[in-house]
């Protein structure tokens, strides 16, 4: 198989161009085409890729084959245009200039290696792009400083990134606990060195605060009672704050909490068939998925959605440094936190066979998997039986009877939440008097949605199902 076809292909099946990747038509500029040179290679840089491309034949927006007529050996100045470009460039760049059919059309692909140690100079000017434009990087103090860092220090990763100055005071029994649950211990003296939790410069890096007890990162489960994000929110749980571990261990005991199991009596001849609100296997897949491959650099945590319809999870960032589409999809595992990665894996909470994905689009198909330029969002469909929707804020998050109301099902969510939650912390975070929470708290008694266990100094309360 044709390597470069290959390449081609997977170009082609990207949602967008990017700093180190540009499709032309049939556009010829000689001297704008060794800035785009420029451009690009100081792009694929930025991006920790190893080459980056213009392809030329392709027209932009709808990516239509249309085949090029352009010409990298025609004479500039008596010389092939390819010299004139190498000549131009500094340092020098060994960049290819590839010829193939596709779809019977004629490519032209310029596989342009990414910068190193320096910037990339075309007539002693660098440039870089800024979403589909070529701009001079001086121009963009801020950027012509990520581009140095990355040049002298190599693409940034949770590994080689100092975590910020008030997170260098660490402590990490809970991973030790975790790990101990799993069966493994870790050594006090040589775990930081073996998780890789310090920078070069011996400081605790992003890979260790996220680890650690003390990151204050929240991974929040947002809950709309409606099909968007216009939709009121009914509640937000949060599980962060805390060792991501412990975090993403709540988010999926939380999904197996909520997935109601269906009685399936339609066409009913024997025994009914028992059906889940959606495929748990596959919202684990995602769940991990996210966490591990999240770009955990921005200090944000993958974002948990659930709407009447659907679970949205959300991961920050786009696909690992040398992953493609059609890889992607079809489970070539290239996680874009190699490290962290290694940790879930010796933790045996994933693996790398590379099914998590092909799970969940053999379950939901495709179109079940967004991927953006810095984000990838999954989305798990929730298989309802029968005509009539049920709002999720109602169901879904407290499987509570239609009768109450809006004040009483929040006030059943933070019962589950706190079954030792007090009459003066439902004021508080409902903003009604104590004589009306205690009006609600008697009515979701009598109506035996909840129910008090002990004393009222003492005791604590319980949700009954």
């Amino acid at each position: 198989m044709d390597k470069y076809l290959d390449i081609i292909a997977n170009l082609l099946s990207l949602n967008n161009e990017y700093e180190w990747l540009d499709f032309k038509e049939n556009w010829f500029d000689k001297d704008a085409i060794g800035e785009y040179i420029s451009a690009v290679a100081n792009g694929a840089c930025l991006c920790g890729k190893e080459y980056g491309y213009i392809l030329w034949g392709i027209k932009d927006g709808s990516k239509e084959v249309l085949g090029t007529t352009i010409n990298f050996d025609k004479d500039i100045n008596h010389e092939p245009y390819k010299h004139y470009l190498a000549r131009n460039l500094k340092p020098s760049l060994a960049f290819e200039v590839i010829e193939r059919e596709y779809e019977s059309k004629r490519i032209v692909l310029l596989q342009v290696p990414a910068s190193k140690s320096v910037q990339t100079k075309y007539k002693d000017t660098s440039y870089f792009r800024i979403g589909s434009s070529k701009e001079r990087i001086d121009k963009f103090p801020e950027w012509e400083l990520k581009l140095n860092m990355t040049l002298q220090e190599g693409f940034p990763t949770i590994v080689n990134i100092a975590a910020p100055d008030y997170a260098q005071d660490l402590t990490f029994e809970k991973l030790f606990m975790y790990y101990a649950a799993k069966g493994i211990a870790l050594k006090a003296d040589s775990f930081e060195r073996s998780l890789k939790l310090r920078n070069k410069n011996g400081q605790y890096n992003i890979m260790a605060y996220i680890l650690s007890d003390q990151n204050s990162i929240p991974v929040r489960v947002s809950i709309f009672s409606g099909k968007d994000k216009t939709a009121p929110l009914f509640s937000v749980k949060e599980f962060g704050n805390t060792c991501i571990m412990y975090s993403m261990d709540k988010i999926l005991e939380y999904g197996d909490a909520i997935n109601i199991i269906q009685a399936d009596e339609r066409n009913r001849i024997s025994e009914r068939r028992d059906v889940p609100l959606f495929d748990y296997e596959a919202f684990h897949e995602a769940i991990l998925n996210a966490f591990i491959h999240n770009k955990w650099l921005t200090l944000n945590s993958p974002q948990i959605s659930i709407f009447t319809d659907r679970i949205e999870i959300m991961s920050h960032g786009g696909l690992a440094i040398d992953q493609d589409e059609n890889g992607f999809y079809n489970g070539a595992s290239l996680p874009v936190n190699d490290v962290l990665a290694s940790i879930f894996l010796q933790l045996r909470i994933s693996e790398r066979s590379g099914r998590g994905v092909p799970k969940i689009i053999g379950r939901y198909g495709k179109n079940a998997i967004q991927i953006e330029k810095n984000r990838i969002t999954v989305t798990i469909p929730f298989e309802r039986l029968g005509v009539n929707e049920f709002v999720v804020s109602n169901k879904v998050s407290n499987k509570v009877s239609d009768k109450i109301n809006k004040t009483q099902a929040k006030m059943i969510e933070m019962i589950r939440d706190n079954p030792n939650i007090i009459i003066s912390q439902f004021s508080t975070k409902l903003g009604l008097s104590e004589p009306a929470i205690k009006k609600n708290l008697k009515q979701l008694k009598e109506s035996g949605h909840i129910q008090r266990i002990g004393s009222n100094k003492t005791g604590y309360w319980k949700v009954i199902e």
